[in-house]
């Protein structure tokens, strides 16, 4: 299997502050790649740069490559809204639109026009649910507010609205930190199941977790890459003396 994002030589800047330094790193197909370090080293700054969520930031600038199959998505002629359907996104906090739960799961599917007709639809919202190891505890509620279910429950709503644009790339933003110790486990197991059929990039604070869900680990620090390295050997023998003392704990 090959890469699914290759990005080389990239630097990222909010006006006249650098806040990623030179990062050249590859998320193979079907993988889950998890990007680890301090609070403030970059590491969310760095997944938006492979949707290009930083481009809402008025001075906000980019130089290096990010290339997904192939083609660089900082190309000028880059479609910016096909790229994020293609590239869904899961942000730290859960965010459902005000709306039932079933329309939060139909609205992508709707605005992309991907359904022939209403039962097309249903199918759609159904299938992504089910991905999204959620249909059996909403299929009597469908009609019922978003807002009225768990955080757990939100926050897998929200991998089910990006999964029903049937994206090939899935980012998590942090996807459990907000959530109690069995609703991260949930949002865990999901993430296993769901690299079967995409390519997943998390951000977490939690070494465990990395640990747990992750096939590659990337040590991020001050906005620079100090380690990429397959998970485990990330946590039994890092190359880096850096990546050691903040998996041990010593610092962070």
């Amino acid at each position: 299997m090959g890469n699914k994002i290759e990005v080389s030589n990239l630097n990222f800047y909010y006006g006249k502050a650098q806040a990623l330094y030179d990062i050249s790193l590859a998320v193979p197909e079907r993988e889950v790649v998890a990007f680890i370090g301090p609070s403030g080293c970059g590491k969310s700054t760095f997944l938006r740069t492979l949707n290009r969520m930083n481009d809402t930031i008025p001075s906000a600038r980019v130089d290096g490559t990010v290339t997904i199959d192939g083609r660089n998505i900082y190309a000028p002629d880059t479609d910016v809204v096909s790229l994020r359907r293609r590239v869904g996104m899961v942000f730290q906090k859960s965010n459902p639109f005000p709306k039932s739960i079933f329309e939060n799961v139909a609205y992508g599917i709707r605005i992309n026009r991907i359904h022939q007709n209403k039962a097309d639809l249903a199918e759609r919202v159904e299938k992504a649910l089910r991905d999204a190891a959620l249909w059996d505890e909403v299929k009597d509620r469908l009609n019922e507010s978003a807002y009225g279910i768990s955080g757990g429950q939100q926050q897998r709503l929200c991998i089910a609205r990006a999964l029903a644009v049937q994206p090939d790339i899935i980012l998590m933003d942090e996807p459990a930190s907000a959530l109690d110790p069995i609703a991260t486990q949930k949002i865990e197991e999901l993430v296993v199941e769901l690299k079967n059929n995409y390519s997943i990039v998390i951000v977490t604070h939690n070494m465990q977790q990395a640990a747990r869900v992750s096939d590659k680990t990337a040590f991020f620090m001050l906005g620079k890459l100090i380690e990429y390295n397959s998970t485990q050997k990330m946590f039994t023998s890092p190359d880096e003396k850096l990546t050691e003392d903040y998996i041990t704990g010593r610092f962070g």
